[in-house]
C-alpha cells in the first residue's frame, strides 16, 4: 500500500436504528445512563435521531438512537439495527482522495456537515465495478476530527 496520508483515530459514533427510538432510549438512556445531548430530524435523510453520549472530552463516543420519519421511505434507518459506525479521521479530504484512488466506493452526497456539526462522508456498504472496495454490508461514516480530538489521540500513540 502507498503511504496513507491520513490516520483513523478512533470511534466517533455508533448509530442504532429501530422503528421506535423510545424503546432504544429505555436501554441506552434509562438503563445504561447515557446523556441525551441533542436531536436531529431530517426528512431528506428520513431520520429522527436522539444524539447521546458516553465518555467525555476527546474520547466521548456518540450513540445515535434513530427511527425513520416515515417507515415506508428510504433510507430505512430502522431496517439494520446497527445502522453505521462513525470513525474519527484526522484529514477527511485527503482520506477521501486517497481512498477513492485506491478503489473505495463512497455513498452519494460527498463531504457534508453531519448531525453533530462535523464534516462527514459515508463509505458505501457495497463495492461496484468502478469502485470495488466497499464496507461489506456495513455503512461506515468518516468524521473529520476537531483539533482537540486529533491532539488527544496523538498523545496516546508513539
Amino acid at each position: 500500500m502507498p503511504n496513507r496520508p491520513f490516520k483513523i483515530l478512533g470511534v466517533q459514533q455508533i448509530a442504532i436504528g429501530g422503528e421506535n427510538k423510545q424503546k432504544l432510549r429505555t436501554l441506552w438512556v434509562d438503563m445504561f445512563g447515557l446523556d441525551v445531548t441533542g436531536n436531529f430530524v431530517s426528512e431528506r435523510e428520513n431520520v429522527d435521531e436522539d444524539i447521546c453520549a458516553m465518555g467525555s472530552g476527546a474520547f466521548k463516543v456518540e450513540v445515535d438512537l434513530m427511527q425513520p420519519v416515515d417507515p415506508e421511505k428510504k433510507p430505512a434507518v430502522h431496517t439494520t439495527p446497527l445502522n453505521h459506525v462513525g470513525l474519527w479521521v484526522d484529514d477527511l479530504p485527503r482520506a477521501v482522495e486517497w481512498l477513492t484512488a485506491q478503489g473505495v466506493r463512497f455513498a452519494p452526497g460527498g463531504i457534508r456537515k453531519g448531525a453533530a456539526g462535523y464534516d462527514i462522508i459515508f463509505l458505501h456498504p457495497k463495492g461496484n465495478e468502478e469502485f470495488p472496495i466497499g464496507a461489506e454490508g456495513v455503512l461506515i461514516e468518516l468524521v473529520q476530527a476537531p483539533s482537540e480530538v486529533i491532539e488527544a489521540f496523538s498523545r496516546l500513540s508513539p
